[in-house]
């Protein structure tokens, strides 16, 4: 038996990790404490909401006294830590709710963690994910390691590099145990649409402009959320205290290149002429600071505990494409704001 709190629950990748823990390990009891901020939906876990195993907490990571209180109710022996401001552009804007959020909410739980679990170490674990932002821009060449520098470049991604390092200093300091792990880019259902594929997808359903930074020529390695879920689960069950481990899916595309494989994808599902909404790409303004390529080198992950990606970017495109399709009203909810509602009827 093990009391897992996953913060961070109700968003994209948490809900994903949410489910499969719930489905995968009846004999846990997976604690979900999402503060539901725009991006936090409980809607993504209504098929999971009922199911006995699982606990939903609206707290924000933040409330040291209040986060502490469900540590101590639901007796916490590990914590999987996924709640963060994860925007880039939201980040540039306001920088101080990402310093807030990503790294006094992260000081907030392993505070509580260390207290709560005080000179009894045994069986706990303080879980961190992270992303490969943290590394900062790679040129045409090369890979970042788990031990590659950090370079954060955005206040999205000092903030979460500064969380990295406030983890490791309570391995260091206090005995905490600990792991992280840092991802790629996601991709997949229930993804708020202010990210790039949902965002797009949306857009060419709707005949709205495809912005596009720049020329379009940054690298990013994309990584099928489902995938991730299934690394984070390996890697908490089997993974080495104190390590990091990186989460790639070993695919690497230009921005421009993507957005075509989504055009043409959407185009075709829609039972349009294909590639016709290409006409919809419009350039614009480089972001600040932007990092030129990322690319993750996963083979630590493969090697000592034999994860690999399931499938590659073009199948998880179809995937996803399909899903968004299917479920419109979802999406029309998320861009009203109305799935917001949801909390309160049915938590009230």
């Amino acid at each position: 038996m093990k009391n897992i709190l996953v913060t961070g629950g109700a968003g994209f990748i948490g809900s994903h990790l949410v489910r499969l823990l719930v489905n995968k390990y009846p004999q846990y009891h997976i604690v979900n404490m999402d503060v539901l901020t725009y991006a936090g939906n409980l809607e993504n876990l209504k098929d999971i909401e009922h199911k006995e195993n699982y606990t939903f907490v609206k707290c924000d990571i933040c409330d040291l006294k209040k986060v502490k209180t469900i540590f101590n109710e639901y007796n916490i022996d590990s914590v999987i830590h996924l709640a963060a401001e994860s925007h880039v552009d939201r980040s540039i804007e306001d920088p101080f709710s990402f310093a807030q959020t990503n790294v006094m909410g992260t000081l907030s739980l392993l505070q509580a963690a260390k207290e709560y679990w005080i000179d009894n170490y045994s069986g706990k674990l303080f879980y961190h994910v992270s992303t490969d932002e943290v590394y900062g821009s790679l040129g045409d060449d090369g890979f970042f390691t788990e031990t590659t520098k950090y370079d954060p470049h955005s206040p999205y991604s000092a903030s979460k590099a500064s969380s990295d390092h406030f983890v490791r200093a309570f391995a260091d300091t206090y005995g905490l145990p600990i792991v992280i792990s840092n991802c790629s880019n996601n991709y997949g259902s229930y993804q708020f649409p202010e990210k790039l594929i949902p965002l797009f997808i949306n857009n060419i359903i709707n005949n709205k402009p495809l912005p596009v930074y720049g020329k379009g020529e940054n690298v990013r390695d994309w990584l099928f959320v489902n995938d991730h879920a299934r690394a984070i689960d390996v890697i908490f069950h089997k993974g080495k205290l104190g390590d990091t481990y990186n989460i790639g899916g070993f695919n690497e595309w230009k921005n421009i290149d993507l957005i075509k494989v989504i055009i043409k994808t959407v185009d075709r599902m829609l039972a349009r002429e294909e590639g016709s909404s290409e006409k919809l790409i419009t350039y614009v303004t480089d972001r600040a600071g932007h990092d030129l390529r990322y690319a993750i080198d996963s083979s630590k992950l493969k090697n000592e505990l034999g994860w690999e990606p399931s499938l590659q970017f073009e199948e998880g495109v179809e995937k996803t494409v399909k899903w968004y399709l299917d479920n419109k009203e979802w999406m029309d909810r998320v861009t009203s704001g109305d799935y917001q509602e949801y909390y309160k009827k049915t938590y009230n």
